[in-house]
């Protein structure tokens, strides 16, 4: 059971106290506005440093406060237990675990790996290709710390290519290319061995629940494979920077890099057709939902560790019997966080340990 208690002073809405939270298992049931987000938003926020509703500290701060704080403790194993504190003040922030002041937020990330089922995973489904882009980076980020800074590092070449594009000064651009070619191609590689790992998990469950068969995730990459006899590669770095020479005349016309993994597309696909525009609006949700079973399935193979969930009111949307059938293959997990309005049968989910709080103006009580 990772989290043990949180600690809450001029977060959001919520009372300045201490919260109990040593279960397997823990509901907040209560009306809409209540604060029964904001306590899935804190335990996110010591998970990764960074809310998952705003990336603007200063809009969790209670109103009329200028600074907030959150203390957590949580048990990675038997022996190992680990603080973390967050404090916000004046438009600074600064995290530390086990007292000891962090330099980068990616040191943070590991520490306990939360995954979170939230409304707005509607748009890995139905939104733009950054969205899907996005989710399957935070999958790999989860575990392979390397790829954190190979995405930092692109997007800094990524943004000073586009700069000398968007200045017509090109003297940088052979040396741009290069660097970008490298990062991208590593970046492809992991997106498409995570994506294929990935639809071992999805397609499955996906017709366990609707019966519905041959829906899969298809990875196109914007540096498209090279197709030779014995089957399909990536690019070359030669191959690549070849590539960007022959549309650098489009890019300079456009002032923008038009290629990249900043361009990649994924999608869900049925007979090679994509799926999605056929897809009913339970489904899309039911992707949405799938996709973070899915993440925690493939976090647990790769790394033998078992996930925190936190669902904020995801099950809303479901009939029953998806509901039904859903909450009963949930992954393997450490802790389990979900938030429920009153009328929902939370009732029939719950285990005889399963520690139930009602959620009433930011304050909690059993």
């Amino acid at each position: 059971m990772p989290f043990l208690y949180q600690t809450f002073y001029n977060f959001r809405n919520l009372k300045n106290d201490t919260i109990d939270l040593s279960a397997r298992e823990v509901y907040f049931v209560g009306e809409n506005g209540q604060g029964k987000s904001n306590i899935l938003e804190s335990l996110y926020y010591s998970a990764y440093g960074i809310s998952f509703r705003t990336h603007v500290d200063s809009q969790i701060v209670k109103n009329g406060e200028k600074s907030f704080s959150l203390n957590s403790l949580f048990k990675k194993g038997e022996d190992d237990i680990q603080k973390v504190t967050v404090y916000y003040d004046n438009g600074k922030k600064r995290i530390d675990k086990n007292g000891k002041k962090l330099q980068d937020r990616k040191e943070l990330i590991n520490t306990i790996p939360c995954i979170l089922f939230c409304h707005d995973d509607m748009k890995f489904a139905t939104g733009e290709p950054e969205n899907r882009r996005f989710f399957i980076d935070q999958a790999l980020t989860m575990y392979d710390s390397s790829y954190i800074d190979e995405v930092r590092n692109y997007k800094k070449i990524l943004k000073s290519r586009n700069t000398v594009l968007k200045n017509h000064e090109y003297e940088m651009l052979d040396i741009y290319d290069t660097q970008l070619a490298q990062l991208g191609l590593v970046i492809q590689s992991k997106r498409k061995k995570c994506i294929f790992q990935f639809n071992e998990i999805f397609g499955k469950i996906f017709e366990e629940i609707t019966g519905i068969s041959g829906v899969e995730i298809f990875y196109e990459p914007s540096w498209k494979e090279v197709t030779e006899e014995v089957g399909k590669r990536f690019p070359s770095v030669n191959e690549v920077i070849n590539y960007l020479k022959e549309k650098r005349e489009s890019d300079k016309v456009m002032e923008t890099t038009m290629s990249g993994p900043h361009r990649d597309k994924i999608n869900f696909i049925k007979d090679n057709k994509l799926f999605i525009p056929i897809a009913s609006t339970g489904q899309c949700r039911l992707i949405s939902l799938l996709l973070r079973v899915s993440q925690s399935v493939y976090f647990t193979r790769t790394t033998g560790l078992k996930p925190v969930l936190l669902m904020d009111d995801v099950l809303l949307e479901l009939d029953p019997d998806k509901r039904a059938k859903l909450t009963a293959m949930l992954p393997d997990y450490d802790q389990l966080v979900c938030t429920f309005l009153p009328g929902e049968p939370y009732e029939r989910y719950k285990h005889d340990t399963t520690r139930i709080y009602k959620i009433e103006n930011g304050e909690w009580s059993l």
